[in-house]
């Protein structure tokens, strides 16, 4: 029998800076998901980099929580032929 998952809260309080992740957290009216490096965590809160911008997210919002595997290289830019 396997023990339970950790409840998302904890993973990311144990989580090294720098962990790639993505978390699930309530907004008004349903729910987003942020993806990016997990580089702060302080009083409540956990903030995520993503692409566009680092995310402040209170933890009890929190409904899910995990690591992911790194981006996969970008794909060179295509050529058009003559």
């Amino acid at each position: 029998m396997s023990s339970p998952l950790p409840l998302p809260q904890q993973f990311l309080a144990a989580a090294p800076l720098g962990t790639r992740v993505v978390v699930r957290y309530r907004i008004d009216g349903g729910l987003t998901d942020a993806l990016g490096e997990l580089v702060n965590r302080a009083d409540g809160v956990c903030i995520v980099r993503t692409r566009r911008s680092d995310v402040v997210i209170a933890l009890p919002l929190v409904v899910a929580a995990k690591e992911v595997p790194p981006p996969p290289p970008r794909r060179a830019p295509r050529v058009q032929a003559p």
